[in-house]
Order: C-alpha cells, then structure tokens, then sequence
C-alpha cells in the first residue's frame, strides 16, 4: 500500500514566548526559528518515517523560499510531485507558550490555487488499497475531487479536517477515516461533549470517526460501535504541541499502510504525537525513523 499525503509545504517561523501577548502588545520572544513546515508536509514526512512507501503532492512558489522548502523536502521524502506557481510559497508564524500551547496564523497562496486532480497525475496513480491523506488547507472542491477520485479508484480515504472552516466542511461521507480534535469537533457538531460528538460525525456519513483529546488520547467510533473506545495516550511533560496533531495523523495513515489494524495504528500513532510534545518545533519535533521503527517493535512484541 503506498500513501499519497496531498496538502501544503510551507515555511514555518517559530517563537517561543514567555506568554501570549495581549492584543497590540510588542513581546520579544524567548527564541525563534525557521524550519520546514506545513499540515501536508509533516504528515508525509511522518508517515514516511513509519517505514510506509508515500508519495507527496503539494505545491509551491517559484521563490527563494519555494527552493529552500523543496531542498528540505527532498532530504525527507523518495517521492515528491510538485506544481509550481508564480505566487509566493506558503508560510506559517507558530506562536509557542510556556507549557505547549500555540497559536498559528499562514499563508496560504500556492495551496488554495492548488487543484490535484486538474493538475497533476494524482488519479492516474492511485491504486487499489493505497491510502490518501487529505487535511484542511486545500479549496473545499480540491479537497472533496481528491477523496471521491480515490475511493472510485479503490483506495482508503483519511481527513484530517484542519483547519477548520464550519461554513466549508468536506463532505464527510468521502472520509473513511476522520481525524478531528475536541475543538474541531465541537465546531463541527455543535456538541461539547466528545462522545456525542463522535456520533454526530459518524452520522454525518463519516466511516470512523476519530477525535484527538491532547494528553488524553483519543477516542473512535466506528461503524459496528454504538459508543466510542477511548484509547490513552502516553504521560509526557507537553514543552510544544503545534505538531502533535500532524504526527498523528501522519502516523495513523502509515501504520494503516503497514498492515495494521486501526485499533493498533491509533496506538502508533498515539505513542509518536507524546513524543512529539516534548521537543519544540512542528516537522522537527517527530520522531526519527529509528524511532519510528522502535515504537512498532515494542508494538509488536507486547
């Protein structure tokens, strides 16, 4: 099975502050960074580091910074199709607090132009059992051509449905994989309480449903579930958690393309994002492919 992540690549900036400033304060921050980032871009680079063959569709500017998160890319990934714009590429500024919590704001030209199945050969390379990974970041319409073309070609289908626009959700019935936070969830369904949420997604027409809960793990609903299985996550001490969510989902698609069950996958992947809290960064703070590679031994010895 080979999975096929379709989203952005950008370049992060990253500060690290003492606190959030308050609105028209100047703060200077503790450190700062650029680094390679992007929902698209971590959760390839994630997936790939679980040993799962992947194949990575993005887009990018004809800029200095184009090049420059190209390089980067090109270090990570065997597989990369990129398009190219006469647009800048896309950037994020992370903002990182004293215990983990962030706030990001992006720029998002390339992928918003981006149409994979207009554009590319996306299609035509799907294959029955692949695996396709979409997020938020692509125009609604993108977003809902890229899942429809896989599951007509035979492929599974996870949406990570961040970030969120509640007035231009996907269609929820090309998921058969859903992976939303508390916050997402309860944009989504109006619910605050996860388990009704979950059951409000999967009424939605999504076929598993799963809502991440920070340093609590996770829940999921699948079809033959009439209440979801909380699953734990690993006790950590959370130093950044801006790119938790990416290693999970990233994870998630590798462990389903190694042959795992969703149950086991979601473990992986659970075990992947509380090593990603403790280390600053977004891509910089997922786990190694050795690492990786650890992670399923334990697996599969317990």
């Amino acid at each position: 099975m080979r999975v096929h992540v379709v989203g952005n690549a950008c370049v992060d900036t990253m500060f690290r502050v003492g606190r959030f400033p308050a609105a028209g304060e100047t703060l200077n921050a503790v450190s700062y960074a650029d680094g390679l980032g992007g929902k698209g871009a971590n959760q390839a680079v994630a997936a790939a580091r679980t040993g799962a063959e992947v194949t990575f569709w993005t887009a990018l500017g004809k800029d200095p910074a184009g090049a420059w998160i190209r390089s980067r890319l090109d270090n990570e990934l065997s597989d990369l199709e990129v398009s190219q714009f006469e647009l800048p590429s896309d950037r994020s500024t992370i903002v990182v607090a004293r215990g983990g919590e962030n706030f990001i704001v992006s720029g998002v030209a390339c992928v918003e132009a981006f149409d994979p199945v207009a554009q590319t050969a996306l299609v035509r390379w799907i294959a029955p059992g692949d695996i396709l990974v979409c997020q938020g970041n692509l125009p609604l319409a993108a977003t809902n051509a890229c899942l429809r073309a896989a599951m007509e070609n035979g492929a599974r289908t996870v949406l990570n449905a961040s970030p969120i626009d509640a007035a231009s959700v996907p269609d929820l019935g090309l998921a058969e994989v859903l992976v939303v936070n508390q916050s997402e969830a309860q944009a989504l369904t109006g619910q605050s309480d996860m388990a009704a949420a979950a059951r409000a997604l999967a009424a939605r027409g999504a076929g598993i449903v799963v809502i991440t809960l920070g340093g609590e793990g996770c829940l999921v609903l699948g079809p033959d579930q009439t209440e979801p299985l909380r699953l734990p996550a690993p006790r950590v001490e959370a130093l950044d958690t801006s790119g938790a969510g990416d290693v999970f989902c990233g994870c998630l698609a590798g462990g389903l393309a190694r042959g795992m069950p969703v149950t086991s996958a979601l473990e992986l992947a659970l075990a992947a994002a509380a090593i990603a809290v403790t280390r600053p960064g977004t891509l910089a703070s997922c786990p190694s492919a050795s690492e990786m590679a650890a992670l399923i031994d334990q697996m599969e010895l317990s």
